[in-house]
């Protein structure tokens, strides 16, 4: 990697750092986790640290209904963590199955929140600081109120026109909560969230019992019977997160690691296996047929993993057998020279902030999330605690593995990357994004295996996006000749504007003992070294 090479424009430059680094989407959390790392804190501190103060900074993307996942590198050993949470028990599904679609909002959509058990399971292994101490910042930012960064002011705005239409008591106090006056604060404009402080505070004090077991969860389930939901607090008082092995996939000497299913991060391993057969090697970044290569082997691992990937342990086929070598090479067979149309799978049936930190040889991988922005549009009154509504992504075919049922986690959008070098690891990265994710994940690993990119120019280069229907998104920055190059192949090609939905993401990288840190510049985060 170059450090001086930024083929891309941007003002940002990579950063480096000897102790350790910090990187997110909020410059609030950032100066969170940074604070640890200065107290004498551990990597997995400072990731906390920042994703709890992302629940308040950043309420349009996460909040203590989140769930989460993270990827934790401690010296030479790699573990993964799945936090997502399952549907009630008492879910009636039978009332979804066959319906075009799952609710987006209401309780329908809520699922068990994992955030606050990933970041008590992450602290009990490796924190350092006090766990009052660790909160501490994101209590104050709620307490005292935050100026409003610009780019989540715009979804905020953007919000309060989805969510501007609910209506009824479940949906009330939400409302009131994060849409004050019927509207959403402007950029600069100071917002304070005093519920959700004391709810940390309490979390602070009473550690993860108080939000599982004790008064949040009480509180949430007087709410859901008031108001037709089935969540109840037998179902938090259940959960715990599972510890689990990050899957891998190659690209010369740089290894990807993502979390197996649930969540979607195994599509970015199965496109990066059919892209070792095709000749994508020796392509210039911005040609055609790199663009093309990239969009036709992400079709196909798409039509593989939204067949099959479900709560693992409902799935019918191992995650494992997605990345079979021989079913990759027969993948690639399948493209040619011009678009294919959306294809089937050939195996048998069967909103979010990300954050990364650092400290000497830790380094976490962090992503937590609502879904869909707000959430459900559902918040426990008296908490400041929207919830998500990851029910959403369950399928309605009663034939489907990710087919809606109680007790059971949905397919999830939010992935936790991380890099391995050589054998060993080299350090975090994600994008957040929706459906953008794990091709966010495929387009950053090109872009610093095979295209040489530093992580800042990795993170700045332009991207596409392969929508829903198979429409191709590019961004303005794509040349004009691959766009018209890509039409001309039958892709349905569509440029959109720079704010659109391209994901957002930070890379953390360990070179010689040196912390190379880069931040998403399509974010209104940073990265801060040490």
């Amino acid at each position: 990697m170059d450090p001086l090479a930024y083929p891309y424009p941007s003002r940002r430059r990579v950063l480096m750092g000897l102790r350790g680094a910090v990187a997110s989407s909020q410059p609030l959390a950032v100066t969170a986790g940074m604070r640890m790392l200065a107290r004498g804190g551990s990597a997995v501190d400072a990731a906390v640290a920042s994703a709890a103060a992302l629940v308040v900074c950043e309420p349009t993307s996460n909040g203590l209904g989140s769930d989460a996942f993270a990827i934790v590198a401690d010296g030479d050993e790699v573990f993964g963590l799945n936090a997502s949470g399952p549907s009630p028990r008492a879910l009636p599904a039978e009332r979804w199955l066959q319906a075009a679609a799952m609710p987006r909002r209401g309780w329908p959509s809520v699922t068990v929140p994992g955030a606050v058990a990933a970041w008590e399971a992450l602290h009990e292994r490796w924190g350092r600081l006090p766990w009052a101490e660790v909160l501490e910042p994101a209590i104050r930012y709620a307490e005292e109120g935050f100026p409003v960064a610009p780019e989540t002011a715009r979804a905020w705005r953007r919000a309060a026109r989805a969510y501007g239409e609910l209506e009824g008591e479940v949906h009330a106090y939400f409302i009131e909560t994060f849409f004050t006056g019927g509207r959403a604060p402007a950029p600069g404009e100071v917002w304070r969230n005093p519920d959700l402080a004391a709810s940390l505070r309490r979390i602070a004090e009473e550690g993860t019992g108080w939000f599982y077991r004790g008064g949040f969860a009480e509180a949430l389930e007087r709410f859901a019977r008031a108001t037709g939901g089935h969540l109840r607090a037998a179902d938090l008082a259940g959960y715990a997160p599972e510890w689990v092995t990050p899957l891998r996939a190659r690209w010369g000497e740089l290894e990807i690691l993502e979390l197996p299913p649930n969540g979607q991060g195994v599509a970015a391993l199965l496109a990066l296996g059919i892209l070792r057969h095709l000749p994508l090697e020796g392509q210039p970044r911005e040609s055609v047929e790199a663009y093309h290569l990239q969009i036709e082997a992400m079709k196909l691992a798409f039509a593989d993993v939204r067949a099959h990937v479900t709560d693992p342990d409902r799935m019918r086929l191992p995650a494992l057998a997605l990345l079979d070598e021989a079913y990759a090479e027969g993948r690639a067979r399948l493209v040619g020279r011009e678009a294919m149309a959306p294809p089937s799978s050939g195996l048998p049936r069967g909103g979010t902030v990300y954050l990364a930190a650092a400290a000497g040889g830790q380094s976490v991988s962090f992503i937590q999330s609502n879904y869909m922005g707000f959430g459900a549009g559902v918040a426990v009154p008296g908490t400041g605690a929207a919830l998500q509504n990851r029910g959403a992504g369950f399928a309605t075919d009663p034939d489907h593995p990710n087919h809606v049922a109680p007790g059971k986690r949905p397919y999830h959008t939010i992935i936790p990357g991380f890099f391995a070098k050589e054998g060993r690891p080299w350090g975090p990265f994600g994008l957040m994004g929706g459906f953008m994710q794990p091709q966010g994940h495929l387009q950053l690993a090109l872009n610093l295996a095979l295209f040489g990119l530093n992580p800042q120019s990795a993170l700045d280069a332009p991207r596409w996006q392969l929508a829903e229907g198979g429409e191709v998104w590019l961004e303005q920055a794509v040349p004009r000749h691959v766009a018209q190059g890509l039409a001309d192949r039958g892709h349905a090609v569509r440029v959109l504007a720079a704010e659109s939905p391209f994901g957002k993401g930070q890379i953390l990288l360990r070179e010689g003992g040196v912390w190379w840190a880069a931040s998403e510049p399509r974010a209104d985060g940073q990265a801060q070294v040490l």
